[in-house]
């Protein structure tokens, strides 16, 4: 979805957009000089290191190092895709999003769909008041009238009818295919969710787009959930999620459980931070939805063998997505406890106690695998390894990987070995305050002016420079000069995942010497960057003519290169 919406638009949006008007409606800002400050959102602190810089349109958080666009922030701060966080920025402007027309049509269908789960949901709202039964219920898990209205909470009564008479016989095309009714193969229609308290699932805008429906007296399914629609799709979502997400970014933690009530029961006693998975197991989609949220999971679970089958798919799930910085923490509760017990018998307090001391998830997916294995023996740890290793590797490359590798040769006995099985190359260490590389002082100078591109003539053999970044550095140079008014900002949305975050980093930073001199520096360090790896190219070429291993075309190619040295 977001490779249809064109750069020019994004690049329109960022220009449009007031990043302090952003942040503040969501974290109240103080001035501060010529800029702003506000505790960070994204992690708990005393004294406020989050700043916005309104000439260069970022956040930056000198406390956790979060930074972006005002479109960044919408995603962190809202938790939203980058389309969605683009719908929301056009919609503060007053701007229509393009797309091209087969997403058009696809969000004209959509429409009818949001707004007829929209009516039910207000219906079964309605409904909840007038019927004590239901009520009650709520009543006696110890739900509060706010918390009520806080989670949208509803009932839908015991009649075949009930909604399909208050939205209208005509919806039924529009209510059938958002899940709302059943249909027979006679083709008679009626309620899917009938004498069942309602929690609706919201998206993650915030809008309504399923249910799920608890049965107030004895029978099965105790829980019954909307089924896929165009809408949604329960591997993919999260209960609670749009309310959680504040409460998430403060603890730094989401906390995974399995219930409805379990999650209104938890923020009732003031533990916020809570979501449920849809009756389904944890899916590598709902690991990457919680990661995208915060860097910090729990999975809490009942202590039972369902409990325990549900986690070791959580852990399968999760290690994929498991990159440097992201943990996982998992949490058995005693048998015949649950959340919503735990909570009310301990308190908050108790059970954010029983929170910190979850069992990091290499101590439980080591502590699973040796269960029935003898350790004492080598079968036993062999059997270990091979046990491990194929989780381990699904793990993304990583110092966290590479961790868990060690970690496993040393239960093991296995020598200790890298990724590639050979010993680890020694890396001298950076030693601090050391200068910028070339590639990064041409990054910093481009960030800081991009019109610096249009002003200089790449020197010949630039596009030969193989050093690190340097691909990002030609790109970069080359978008400049496709895009010639793109600010700094607009440029570095063009870019994703890590490669953006270096560059965000860059652009907030101070670019040493005079402004004047800019395009001199610029010049400097492009034909250096040239010199250097002309250097290194005919190094390696001498090396091979002494062992007589040079080919005519590189005998060639060297010439070449000395004549250019002379």
């Amino acid at each position: 979805m977001a490779g249809r919406i064109p750069d020019s638009f994004v690049d329109e949006l960022l220009q449009r957009v007031d990043i302090v008007d952003i942040v503040n409606a969501r974290v109240p800002l103080k001035r501060a000089g010529k800029e702003y400050q506000a505790r960070c959102p994204f992690h708990d602190e005393r004294t406020p290191s989050f700043t916005v810089v309104p000439q260069k349109q970022f956040f930056h958080c000198f406390g956790c190092g979060a930074h972006g666009s005002a479109i960044k922030f919408v995603m962190d701060y809202d938790g939203l895709s980058f389309p969605d966080a683009i719908e929301t920025l056009a919609a503060h402007v007053g701007m229509h999003v393009p797309r091209d027309q087969t997403h058009r049509d696809e969000q004209d269908s959509l429409a009818p769909l949001y707004a007829v789960i929209a009516e039910a949901n207000q219906w079964f709202r309605a409904q909840l008041a007038k019927h004590p039964r239901a009520l009650s219920y709520f009543e006696r898990r110890g739900v509060s009238a706010a918390m009520s209205e806080r989670f949208e909470l509803g009932y839908a009564p015991d009649r075949w009818d009930g909604l399909l008479n208050a939205l209208g016989p005509v919806r039924r095309d529009e209510m059938s295919a958002a899940g709302l009714l059943s249909v027979k193969d006679d083709g008679h229609a009626y309620d899917k969710f009938r004498d069942r308290v309602m929690f609706p699932i919201h998206d993650r805008r915030g809008r309504p787009m399923a249910f799920g429906g608890r049965i107030l007296e004895q029978g099965e399914p105790k829980y019954l959930n909307s089924p896929e629609t165009p809408l949604f799709h329960k591997g993919r979502e999260l209960y609670g999620l749009s309310l959680a997400r504040p409460a998430a970014q403060k603890s730094g933690r989401l906390v995974v459980v399995e219930g409805y009530m379990d999650v209104v029961s938890l923020a009732q006693h003031g533990v916020e931070e809570v979501v449920a998975t849809l009756g389904t197991a944890t899916t590598k989609d709902h690991a990457e939805l919680l990661y995208r949220n915060v860097e910090g999971v729990v999975f809490c679970f009942d202590g039972d063998r369902a409990g325990v089958a549900a986690a070791w798919r959580a852990l399968e799930s999760t290690l994929p997505r498991l990159k440097d910085g992201r943990q996982a923490h998992f949490l058995f509760l005693p048998d015949g406890e649950d959340p919503d017990t735990i909570v009310r018998k301990e308190g908050a307090g108790g059970f954010r106690a029983r929170l910190d001391r979850a069992q990091p998830l290499s101590d439980y997916l080591f502590a699973t695998l040796e269960s029935d294995i003898d350790m004492t023996t080598i079968d036993g740890r062999a059997r270990l390894t091979a046990r491990a290793r194929p989780l381990i590797d699904s793990m993304p490359d990583g110092a966290f990987r590479d961790l868990m590798r060690q970690a496993l040769a040393d239960r093991s006995g296995a020598r200790r070995v890298t990724v590639a099985n050979e010993p680890a190359p020694v890396r001298k260490p950076r030693p601090a305050g050391a200068p910028r590389t070339l590639v990064r002082q041409a990054l910093a100078l481009l960030l800081a002016k991009p019109q610096l591109a249009l002003e200089i003539e790449l020197p010949s053999g630039f596009e030969r420079v193989d050093k690190p970044g340097s691909e990002v550095l030609r790109e970069l140079m080359q978008l400049t000069r496709d895009r010639p008014l793109a600010s700094a900002t607009e440029l570095i949305e063009h870019f994703e995942g890590s490669t953006r975050d270096a560059l965000i980093k860059l652009s907030i930073s101070e670019v040493p010497g005079d402004e004047t001199a800019w395009r001199e520096d610029l010049m400097s360090a492009l034909i250096k960057l040239i010199e250097q790896s002309d250097a290194d190219r005919r190094q390696a070429l001498s090396e091979k003519l002494r062992s007589g291993a040079l080919d005519e075309a590189e005998k060639a190619e060297l010439r070449v290169l000395l004549a250019r040295k002379n």
